[in-house]
């Protein structure tokens, strides 16, 4: 990330190298979303993106909260004592009802028992009564009565702008347990406060006039010369349709519906409509644009997502006019720029998360795809939805009564007054923000609390992460419980005869976890100073390592080898699991051995904490090369279990995902590439990633036109040579009257694809 904040920056370092728990705010405009995105590309730790709603949750590119955590769509009551409660129009969980929720599927578990960091974006929305829900779900599921079950949590939201909604006669049960309905009034917050880090640099205004009024407003203090400098900008009159360009904000969705119908039904010409192409789960209701996209020759359209190409053409909020139109493009014109461009459908993806079993890592799997042109009618929006846009010029219809924090987020969407046309005149009444939340942003913290956080901080999550990576105490319970449960006496079990087994793999760990807790407290001695010698903890890390990885190693061979054993008998299908578990922990502990190494050399080192710097080959196929080495075991002792490439597994209780080694996230057109050099096919491609052949064939386009592959890979010669033909002469920017001409001798993506071959 270039040119980052300073508290940008700190935030960076407290999520890579402390456990400390942030809510992370700014002003509109300051960059959060960026930063968000930075802080998932490089965070070394397993982490999920939730928010309070399904589109909220796209756009964060994660889940929603409810889904993720398996949350009944009713109001919490945190407490034993109350029972549940419901009424013909409200439900109240308490936490006895809500446990019985919390009976899910193993991948879900495993990801929530594997999650380090949880990134909640959009907390303004996010009520009291369901973060403390959320608190006693982790807590109960991974078995740790630590705030969020001992997971660090990113908040990031402004909660000056969208409130959270509860109803008034929830509100008349839930006050009696909370002071208020915000994030920071949940019982969680107020007894474990995170740490309140501002952005302050605003990238989207600059005028300072503009910024000085939109503080003030956030504030609270907004004064008669600040209405005074708004209400210069009052145009009751404004004409739109002679004023192309202005976008116009109001309050409520039937307003703005009403003037985009009103608007496309007064232009001339034919009508287009589009569809979305939607691949596998991608319900309806989260869907990001309008599913029938109605256009004219014309129309105001914006952008809803921002350009993830290279040229950057246009970002979520930009506006432009639509030039001209056949059923399969889309031009539109920037008149300030006199540019036109053709728009490509962008994909959205409705993702949930999964453990890879090999590395332990928490990676996305993709449910289902919806692709659509990411433009929709611009002449109006209203300012709920207008949340994190930005427009150069807007006409505010400001005519009823705000609720709080509505006047803040219509303003601030614009870049500068040049551009802001009041419909009615601001008046003092209906401005003000919630008090709670301008009492809770006292809280922030002084560059001074940040500096002497951190360093505390950090000192302290090197401490605990040493301290988790050498404590087996639970890992050899597990052991035990496994060797306890075998029956000796009962005849014909195939299990029984592995006891031996058993009990010489639970001597093997037990004789471990003494030295190892010696070793914690001679860590937890070393930590207690004011000022810790991190050279001899290095030293310290390494012999203890030295000594440990052999043996822990070992019992992942021994587990992994007395499953491929048993995988010739029948009916061991329970006890195949059952090693699987074992297996799944014995492997977590390695890996974290091998990190705590590689973490004392980083700090050492004085180098970055981060995704990259985390982890290393050795790391990455760690379970694949034992796997590997024990196949070629097997083979060189005769036993026909890995004749075949791959073994026939008779148990398998989780997929295992062959490709261990993760890099940096590719792109989707990346993705597609990956497949189509391994020469899958079209219709391959579309099935393996869950999308389109019409979307595989449009990254094809692009894959063509950066010369990354030959149009005569994908088109035979034949093919090739007639629409050399159709091109000879050819100079128009739509591909339209080509069709009309050719009909169907040529798809639209052929002729796409030969228009990108000689750009």
């Amino acid at each position: 990330m270039q040119n980052v904040s300073e508290a940008a920056a700190y935030t960076l370092q407290f999520i890579n190298q402390t456990q400390k728990s942030i809510f992370l705010t700014g002003k509109a405009g300051t960059g959060k979303t960026t930063l968000l995105r930075e802080i998932i590309a490089t965070t070394h730790k397993n982490t999920v993106v939730v928010a309070p709603t399904g589109i909220a949750a796209l756009n964060a590119g994660g889940v929603t909260i409810h889904s993720m955590f398996q949350l009944p769509f009713s109001a919490f009551l945190p407490t034993y004592e109350e029972s549940s409660q419901f009424t013909e129009t409200v439900k109240f969980e308490n936490k006895e009802s809500l446990r019985r929720h919390f009976k899910m599927n193993n991948v879900k578990r495993n990801v929530i028992r594997n999650m380090e960091l949880l990134i909640i974006d959009e907390v303004s929305m996010l009520r009291a009564d369901l973060l403390d829900a959320i608190d006693f779900m982790m807590q109960t599921v991974r078995r740790n009565t630590r705030a969020f079950g001992g997971v660090q949590v990113l908040f990031i939201g402004d909660l000056l702008q969208l409130p959270p909604v509860i109803r008034d006669e929830e509100w008349r049960t839930l006050r009696n347990y909370y002071k208020g309905k915000f994030f920071f009034h949940s019982h969680v917050i107020q007894q474990n406060p995170p740490l309140y880090i501002e952005l302050s640099k605003i990238y989207r205004q600059s005028d300072d006039v503009f910024i000085s009024v939109l503080n003030n407003l956030r504030n609270n203090q907004i004064s008669k010369d600040d209405i005074q400098v708004l209400n210069q900008y009052v145009k009751p009159d404004f004409d739109l349709k002679m004023n192309p360009g202005y976008i116009t904000l109001t309050t409520h969705n039937a307003k703005a519906d009403t003037i985009n119908e009103q608007a496309i039904s007064d232009l001339p010409g034919n009508e287009f409509s589009f569809q979305p192409f939607v691949v596998g789960d991608f319900p309806e209701k989260i869907f990001p644009v309008e599913e029938n996209l109605k256009l004219k020759v014309g129309a105001q359209v914006m952008f809803v997502k921002n350009d993830l190409s290279f040229e950057k053409r246009y970002f979520n909020g930009k506006m432009g006019v639509i030039k001209s139109l056949s059923a399969e493009e889309i031009f539109v014109h920037f008149p300030e720029e006199n540019k036109t461009i053709e728009v490509e459908k962008y994909e959205w993806k409705n993702i949930r998360y999964k453990v890879n079993e090999l590395t332990k890592e928490i990676e996305e799997e993709v449910l289902g795809t919806f692709a659509h042109y990411p433009i929709k009618l611009a002449w109006a929006i209203t300012v709920h939805k207008s949340q994190g846009l930005t427009f150069e010029k807007a006409a505010l219809d400001v005519s009823q009564v705000f609720l709080p924090g509505q006047a803040y987020v219509a303003l601030s969407r614009l870049t500068s007054l040049n551009g802001l046309v009041l419909l009615s005149s601001m008046q003092m009444n209906g401005l003000s923000n919630d008090q709670d939340v301008m009492d809770y942003a006292l809280n922030k913290a002084s560059e001074d609390d940040l500096k002497n956080s951190l360093h505390f901080e950090t000192k302290n999550f090197i401490h605990n992460y040493l301290i988790n990576s050498f404590n087996w105490t639970d890992l050899a319970q597990e052991w035990r419980n496994h060797r306890f449960s075998y029956n000796e006496n009962a005849t014909g079990s195939e299990k029984s005869k592995h006891s031996v087994w058993a009990h010489k793999r639970l001597d093997s760990i037990e004789c471990l976890v003494d030295p190892s807790q010696k070793f914690i407290t001679q860590l937890n001695k070393i930590f207690l100073k004011e000022t810790v010698d991190l050279v001899f903890v290095k030293e310290r890390v390494e012999a203890a390592y030295d000594y440990f990885f052999k043996p822990m190693d070992k019992l992942v061979a021994d587990i992994l080898t007395k499953m491929a054993e048993i995988q010739k008998f029948k009916k061991v299908k329970e006890f195949y699991e059952e090693l699987s578990i074992l297996d799944d922990l014995q492997t977590k502990a390695v890996l974290r051995l091998m990190k705590a190494k590689l973490l004392m050399e980083i700090v050492v080192s004085r180098e970055t904490i981060s995704k990259e710097s985390l982890t290393s080959p050795a790391i990455k196929n760690y379970k694949t090369d034992k796997i590997s080495r024990i196949r070629d075991e097997f083979k060189m002792t005769n036993t026909d279990m890995f004749q075949v490439e791959e073994p026939q597994m008779r148990y398998s209780s989780k997929k295992v995902d062959k490709t261990a080694e993760k890099g940096p996230k590719k792109t989707t057109v990346e993705e597609t590439h990956e497949l189509w050099l391994e020469r899958n096919s079209i219709e391959d491609i579309a099935r393996i990633r869950k999308i389109t052949k019409q979307t595989v064939e449009t990254h094809l386009i692009k894959l063509i036109q950066a010369k990354k592959i030959e149009i005569s890979e994908v088109l035979p010669d034949d093919k090739i040579l007639a629409l050399r033909d159709a091109f000879e002469f050819y100079q128009e920017e739509s591909l339209a009257p080509l069709k009309e001409k050719y009909g169907d001798e040529f798809t639209w993506d052929e002729l796409k694809m030969f228009k990108a071959s000689i750009n």
